[in-house]
């Protein structure tokens, strides 16, 4: 067990830190109620907040998520939305409610996703986003210059938390599709497929144009511009790999420790 950054900097600050395992206890709630709080800040936050709790704080819980609410309500926004292929995403500072991510909102910054984006990339924009507008918007409450408005009915999706089995790559699918896949399961899980039934994993790869003469995983060419695998549609160009015990290497050295002539890369 080690302490969050956020307890780390508390402590460097002097500040008080509870950590309570939930807020459902009579003492928790008196705890809370006893701060009179202005407002609380929750951000990746596993529990739903009880309505006392939620009624505590002065101007409300207030919530920063990593999506343009109400798209990818839940766990993974981030990687829900690199797989459905959405090309922006952002992040919301929204009043907390009794639902998932059903509060309304307060502000959004939206930003671009890239072809070669992965989760690590978009969160790490996202933190950096949500740091600032979670301060102006806090000043704007205090200030009584914020309004919330409420969420749309419409366009609601449901992040649905990572799965460790969603990383394992189907190379019947369109490379596009895997391609995805790698880019959302990068830093965790890590998408991976077998090579003579040991583990692969799959840090950084692009899709190709081009046809697909072989069956799918059949390795098509290895060389210094990485390696392309045969997919469902299309060709997959892996950059960066890594063996089980191993650390990931760029393709062009991998493939200099490895013999991948007439190759097939499996789902098991």
């Amino acid at each position: 067990m080690h302490a969050s950054p956020v307890k780390i900097r508390a402590a460097e600050l002097n500040l008080t830190v509870h950590q309570p395992a939930g807020f459902k206890s009579p003492e928790i709630l008196q705890l809370l109620k006893g701060l009179a709080l202005d407002a609380l800040v929750v951000v990746a936050y596993g529990l739903i907040l009880p309505p006392a709790a939620l009624e505590c704080p002065r101007l409300g819980c207030i919530n920063i998520h990593a999506s343009l609410l109400p798209r990818w309500r839940g766990a993974a926004p981030i990687q829900r939305a690199l797989l459905a292929g959405d090309t922006r995403t952002g992040v919301t500072i929204m009043r907390m409610a009794q639902g998932l991510d059903t509060g309304p909102l307060l502000a959004t910054r939206i930003i671009d996703i890239g072809a070669r984006d992965t989760a690590k990339t978009v969160h790490d924009e996202l933190a950096r986003l949500g740091a600032e507008l979670i301060v102006d918007t806090l000043d704007a409450l205090a200030l009584g210059r914020i309004e919330a408005v409420a969420q749309s009915a419409a366009g609601v999706t449901y992040a649905q938390k990572i799965n460790k089995a969603e990383a394992l790559i189907d190379w019947r699918d369109e490379a596009e599709l895997i391609s995805r896949r790698v880019r959302a399961f990068n830093p965790w899980p890590i998408a991976e497929t077998r090579l003579n039934g040991a583990q692969l994993r799959i840090w950084e790869a692009e899709p190709k144009d081009g046809p697909a003469d072989k069956p799918p995983g059949t390795v098509l060419a290895a060389g210094q511009a990485g390696i392309d695998v045969a997919c469902g549609r299309g060709v997959l160009r892996i950059l960066r790999l890594q063996l089980a015990g191993r650390k990931p290497l760029p393709a062009e050295e991998f493939i200099q420790g490895q013999r991948l002539d007439d190759a097939r890369f499996a789902a098991s």
